[in-house]
């Protein structure tokens, strides 16, 4: 190896670990942080678990656990309701011409690609227009419509690289269009719902622009909103932040790990199964 590849080399590794650093060092820092027992960054008494303790004091409890429920619904019904338009959606462009379906697509891209401060703004303005009630009806219905074109964009590329033949074969052997859609499209395409679904949850959960553009005075918060708030008060941000931010970091974690052992589980199945089917 001589010194130009070593160098090369050199300099991926560095490269990778800057990398590495810039996305994970933040999120060890709050692991970290979650056990100091206040939020200057220091550990006057060394590791704690007060900030732990103090998520369930009664003087925080009611309004974070509020919040945090809030954020769970909002989610739940906002990605729920997003996959299921975005995914009929996603069928209904797949079917377009060639010319109307990349129109089509370039529209539903364009919330994507849009400051999600403008969006939050159309959203005040067109709702302050025509009249909706402040609170969750504004809330559901602008997370609802900016969730939806990223579920699209999550199912088309599955329907694109569907063979039509076996939707039409389904057809002539007496299976309705309806019946076919769910015994033969839906099957094929739902790694891209579920993956949809898990953005749409993800990016609603993350969203404090549109939902603190579009509250009100309903005085609903979701987690990012009430930190705002309290970031606002007199005493800054609370001790109890660190530990909350790691419990969910914790809890993305896991189910990241669940997520990628079943699809290993479900990949040494399938190599058994043809293994055995080699054998015989």
């Amino acid at each position: 190896m001589n010194k130009k590849e070593i160098l090369k080399k050199s300099l991926s590794v560095f490269y990778l670990v800057l990398v590495l650093l810039f996305l994970y060092l933040p999120i060890i820092l709050v692991i970290v942080y979650s056990f100091s027992n206040n939020s200057n960054f220091t550990f006057s008494k060394g590791f704690t678990l007060d900030g732990y303790r103090a998520i369930f004091a009664p003087a925080n409890r009611n309004d974070l656990f509020r919040a945090l429920k809030n954020t769970f619904v909002l989610a739940i019904i906002a990605s729920v309701v997003s996959t299921i338009l975005g995914s009929i959606a996603a069928i209904g462009i797949n079917q377009l011409k060639p010319k109307t379906k990349m129109v089509v697509d370039g529209v539903n891209q364009m919330p994507v690609i849009n400051s999600e401060t403008v969006m939050a703004v159309s959203f005040m303005l067109f709702f302050a227009a025509f009249k909706f009630p402040q609170g969750w009806t504004r809330l559901i219905l602008g997370h609802i419509t900016f969730c939806t074109p990223y579920v699209i964009l999550s199912v088309l590329p599955r329907l694109a690289s569907m063979d039509n033949q076996i939707y039409e074969a389904a057809l002539d052997l007496g299976a309705s269009p309806i019946k076919a859609l769910f015994k033969v499209v839906l099957p094929y395409i739902l790694p891209g719902i579920i993956s949809g679904f898990a953005m749409a949850f993800t990016i609603s959960i993350d969203d404090f622009i549109i939902t603190q553009f579009n509250k009100g005075s309903s005085g609903i918060d979701t987690l990012s909103t009430y930190l705002y708030s309290s970031l606002k008060g007199q005493d800054g941000m609370k001790p109890y932040w660190f530990p909350v931010s790691s419990i969910i970091i914790m809890l993305v974690i896991t189910v990241v790990l669940i997520v990628n052992a079943r699809k290993v589980i479900v990949e040494s199945k399938k190599k058994k199964a043809k293994a055995v089917e080699l054998k015989r």
